[in-house]
């Protein structure tokens, strides 16, 4: 019923070489844990719907995630953004890069994308 944002990317060597698989630093919700390393990743929908069908049930719902990368380094956020992205792909549209920022108190950078997923029930 929702997207496999995690599990798709805990599956990639690439990503997990850069947001570790014990934990893989990748957090739903928008929210990450106190503390946690950097580099990290959240998401969060941020808004979907069933197909629509006449004839019956969807067998199928559709999500815009938003992923937010945050790194030490913008070098370090761009690898994780490019490493995201090749993994998912595979599976999901990437629909809108978001743009660079960097944080103006904690000296964080963030990169920011969207990704549209269709997900059969």
């Amino acid at each position: 019923m929702f997207p496999p944002i995690f599990t798709v990317a805990a599956a990639a060597p690439a990503v997990t070489a850069l947001l570790g698989s014990n934990p893989t630093r990748l957090y739903p919700f928008g929210e990450a844990p106190q503390g946690v390393v950097y580099p990290y990743v959240v998401w969060q929908t941020i808004t979907g719907s069933p197909e629509k069908y006449l004839a019956g049930r969807p067998d199928m719902d559709g999500y815009t995630l938003q992923v937010d990368v945050y790194a030490d380094t913008g070098s370090s956020a761009r690898a994780v953004a490019a490493a995201l992205r090749d993994a998912i792909e595979l599976q999901a549209y990437v629909t809108r890069w978001g743009g660079e920022s960097v944080d103006p108190e904690t000296k964080r950078y963030r990169i920011s994308f969207d990704v549209d997923w269709y997900v059969a029930r």
